[in-house]
């Protein structure tokens, strides 16, 4: 790895006000990976149709970021002319209509952009998504989160590589706080909940994209914080890209990159219980935060833990470690 790496958690469902939203962290994700590799969340870099994604980015799914800074797994990046075959599972909870606008953008995916798509299995029950809210944070069940797997095996015995999720959200998730980016997304805590079920039990990439009933695209000016998300009738493209290129998980640390070899683990100033925080603490790994409100309000101090360094902004922290990974080059 040419690069030096680095880590940049953005969890989903936590309402941050820089990444919280619609891919709105993506441009800061792509300007660190100029001098970075960049372990990302999906959540850091989805928006939608589109995506921050690239080679330079590790797109790793809660669990699967949560396991690495735990030791539990390593990863190797995709070169940069391999691909991932992509397994895709559709909700049969999902009406005709709307899975037909979905194939369309699989198929549109391929011609345009390569994306190898090796099968696609419908769920033998609807899997049943419950939507849950509660202390600011949002939530849900599953009815019936077995036949996720059971399509998933199908998929990997034909080879799948990487794992693309759509279930049905049979019920009005619009909330008119997210809409106006001052709020948290009602759908995110679901859908890593969906991908987790994926990525625990086969330790590979796995990512969610939700399908509604309702697919018209919006005809009127929307916070730039969500447009992303306005301009599609699906939110499948930029899941798809992000699997198309992430990394390969490999077991008991045989992988090109573990948690050891990462600088910086970068995290909102309040968002410091996660198990990659904590992990990264019982492995010395340098945590470094940035003055990005969530939800959450659990800071160092509620912790009682220590932090390497505190910035105002992101782009006062890549200034100062671009300076410092530099010097600790040159010595």
């Amino acid at each position: 790895m040419n690069k030096p790496i680095v880590a940049l958690s953005i969890p989903t469902g936590i309402g941050a006000n820089i990444g919280g939203y619609a891919g709105d962290f993506g441009y800061i994700a792509r300007e660190f990976s100029k001098y970075f590799y960049c372990i990302v969340n999906p959540n850091a870099v989805n928006g939608g149709i589109l995506s921050a994604i690239n080679n330079d980015m590790a797109y790793l799914e809660g669990h699967l970021f949560d396991d690495f800074f735990k030791g539990n797994i390593s990863i190797t990046p995709k070169k940069e002319n391999k691909t991932n075959k992509i397994g895709v599972i559709f909700d049969s909870a999902i009406p005709q209509n709307i899975i037909n606008v979905h194939l369309n953008t699989i198929n549109a995916l391929k011609m345009v952009q390569g994306i190898e798509t090796i099968g696609i299995e419908y769920t033998k029950k609807p899997v049943g998504v419950e939507i849950i809210i509660e202390n600011n944070i949002s939530s849900g069940n599953l009815n019936n989160p077995n036949a996720i797997v059971e399509a998933a095996e199908k998929l990997i015995q034909k080879g799948a590589q990487a794992i693309a999720i759509i279930c049905y959200f049979n019920e009005d998730a619009e909330d008119i706080n997210y809409s106006n980016a001052n709020g948290i997304d009602p759908i995110g805590g679901i859908e890593a909940v969906i991908s987790h079920i994926i990525t625990q039990k086969f330790k590979i990439p796995a990512a969610h994209a939700p399908a509604f009933l309702n697919i018209d695209i919006s005809e009127k000016i929307e916070n730039p914080k969500v447009s992303s998300e306005m301009i599609s009738s699906t939110y499948l493209p930029c899941i798809m890209q992000g699997l198309s290129i992430a990394p390969d998980i490999n077991k008991n640390n045989k992988g090109k990159i573990n948690n050891k070899d990462v600088q910086y683990l970068i995290v909102p100033y309040d968002a410091m219980g996660s198990p990659a925080v904590l992990s990264c603490i019982k492995h010395n790994i340098k945590i470094i935060t940035v003055k990005n409100r969530t939800m959450l309000n659990v800071t160092k101090e509620k912790m009682n833990i220590s932090v390497y360094k505190e910035y105002e902004s992101y782009e006062k922290c890549l200034e100062n470690i671009i300076k410092e990974t530099k010097t600790m080059k040159n010595r």
